[in-house]
């Protein structure tokens, strides 16, 4: 596993529990203890957790999650993959709601390729990235731009998507759990990806292997709401991702299904 993606993971872990110990984010790594505590220092020194004797703490609430610019560079390279890999599912001409989130941007920058589209972007983020483009009727959707995040949510974003239908909706996901199905950290974004599934006649939902076997704040959906799910192929890993394999297979069973990129 990457130093990327062992970041994200051990701050995913941290962030899942009110307190995780040094040796157990050992063993759900597979590395030294030396090397989680090294992990520990460098996302101490983004604000991002709190070393504890034996062990670390959260320095956030659940929902409010890593911050965009935090988790922005993680697992970039993989990133940019599943967003490639989500782009060509996506037909010319169709119209597209684009989720917010650090893998949707990298969609977005592959959704030149499949002009002409519309496409509504629910992230400030993704709108700086189709500006301009030849060919994408951008369309922003209203709303609060949360902080951190600046992702657009609220009543005023919940109006605009009811007004509006979709032929695919890109969902981002903060969890999924092959029993409670996807799931979110924000009240706000949950809100925001229900009335996306509504207004659309299929969706897509990425994420990449580590926000597998996670049951977030607010559920969102049960598993079989979801047509396609492209995630990357550490997914089938059970020795980084434990609950990778067993996810998945929960997915197939309600009809989803699985690309691994």
């Amino acid at each position: 596993m990457g130093v990327a993606n062992r970041l994200d993971l051990t701050l995913r872990l941290v962030q899942g529990s009110d307190r995780v110990s040094v040796s157990e984010l050992a063993h759900r790594l597979g590395v030294s203890d030396m090397t989680v505590r090294r992990d520990l220092a460098e996302l101490e020194r983004q604000g991002l957790v709190k070393r504890v004797h034996g062990g670390a703490v959260a320095t956030r609430r659940r929902e409010e999650g890593a911050g965009f610019a935090a988790r922005e560079a993680w697992q970039a390279a993989t990133k940019d993959r599943l967003g490639r890999a989500v782009a060509e599912l996506v037909e010319p001409g169709s119209r597209v709601l684009l989720d917010a989130g650090t893998t949707t941007v990298h969609v977005a920058e592959h959704l030149a390729a499949r002009a002409p589209l519309t496409v509504a972007v629910l992230s400030i983020q993704a709108a700086v990235r189709l500006a301009d483009v030849p060919g994408i009727e951008l369309l922003v959707v209203g709303g609060r731009s949360r902080p951190g995040e600046r992702s657009l949510v609220g009543p005023l974003a919940l109006r605009t998507l009811e007004a509006l239908a979709f032929d695919c909706f890109v969902m981002s996901i903060g969890g999924v759990h092959g029993e409670h199905g996807w799931s979110e950290f924000s009240l706000d974004d949950a809100a925001v990806k229900q009335v996306g599934l509504a207004q659309s006649a299929r969706t897509v939902a990425v994420a990449d292997a580590t926000k597998l076997g996670v049951r977030s704040f607010s559920r969102v959906a049960g598993p079989g709401a979801v047509g396609t799910f492209v995630t990357d192929t550490a997914a089938e890993d059970a020795t980084t991702h434990p609950h990778g394999p067993q996810t998945l297979a929960a997915l197939r069973d309600a009809g989803v299904h699985t690309i691994l990129a």
